[in-house]
């Protein structure tokens, strides 16, 4: 069989793919308003009071606080009559990011075919996106506040953060983090790879420490805690029956399934029935675990697939 019919069999269906769609979408818009957001404008006005506060009120006047706020109006209620009154408008604005939206929605699950132009690009603006987002946020949300505000905090106060507490001073202690941070950069230098070495080593080491006590306290411990229960349960009314199973059945799964980790023993006679039933529980709990993990990444597919044929193609009612 030729190496090119893998290819021409993917080029058919993406073929047919585009063309049901570009169908789809063409009787889409000549029947309804696909793709289209409207608006009704809400308009908020704030007066100040004697007491310092503020209020609303329907008729500002000069130095009241105003703005508006647009709301998305339903299908249900968008009618040519509403459209005529001019009571709703056209948001040219989020009807371009809902168009963006659905493309991208589309590139990313034309993957299901093969591998493509599409996919790749919408895949290099998302993770070029999300650097460039959390970048940001870093910068203004970390190294701004908690590292340039402790060395300069009325310099950050004046140019940055008008709200930030200046009482402090300067905190010349974080001069050390600062420090790092220029020894990390020398991992850009073409011969100074060493020097960035010092800071990673300190990052990981004071990481692995941090996270490993809160690893032993979360799951080790807390585990622990949860398998030392009572084996006869009662309450109000004396003995209670599926508290008390629910017990024995937590015990048995975890000594059978601590068993299973003996290889130490050979699995033999009671031991080996032990071990088997400890692998019976192993079994249950990763297919419980993977369909639980299964069933959130179908929720999230059906989330995607609600926004296309709901919110951007009307033919089911938007959420």
């Amino acid at each position: 069989m030729s190496t090119d019919t893998p290819k021409k069999s993917n080029a058919l269906i993406w073929g047919v793919i585009f063309i049901i769609g570009a169908i789809m979408l063409i009787y889409s818009m000549s029947t309804s308003r696909t793709g289209q957001v409207w608006v009704t404008p809400e308009h908020h006005a704030f007066t100040l009071d004697d007491d310092g506060g503020y209020s609303a009120t329907a008729t500002p006047a000069d130095g009241d606080i105003e703005w508006t706020t647009y709301d998305v109006v339903p299908d249900s209620e968008l009618t040519q009559e509403v459209i005529e009154s001019d009571s709703a408008s056209l948001s040219w604005s989020r009807t371009i990011g809902l168009w963006v939206a659905a493309m991208f929605t589309l590139f990313i699950l034309s993957f299901l075919v093969g591998d493509n132009p599409a996919y790749k690009f919408a895949e290099a603006m998302v993770v070029g996106t999300s650097a460039a987002y959390v970048m940001v946020i870093g910068l203004w949300d970390v190294f701004v506040p908690n590292l340039w505000g402790k060395l300069m905090p009325d310099t950050v106060q004046s140019l940055f953060l008008p709200g930030m507490d200046v009482s402090a001073g300067t905190q010349w202690l974080y001069i050390v983090p600062a420090l790092l941070i220029i020894m990390l950069l020398f991992q850009l230098a073409p011969s100074g790879g060493w020097i960035s070495r010092w800071p990673i080593a300190f990052f990981i080491g004071i990481t692995a420490g941090y996270r490993m006590i809160g690893y032993v306290e979360a799951d080790l411990v807390a585990q622990i805690k949860a398998g030392i229960v009572p084996l006869w349960v009662t309450g109000e009314n004396g003995f209670e029956l599926w508290p008390t199973f629910n017990a024995f059945l937590l015990t048995i799964a975890t000594l059978t399934a601590m068993v299973y980790f003996f290889f130490s023993i050979e699995h033999k006679g009671l031991v080996g029935k032990a071990a088997r039933i400890g692998i019976w529980f192993l079994m249950i709990t990763f297919g419980a675990s993977f369909g639980y993990t299964v069933m959130g990444r179908i929720a999230l597919l059906a989330a995607r697939l609600e926004f296309l044929f709901g919110d951007w193609l009307h033919f089911i009612p938007s959420s």
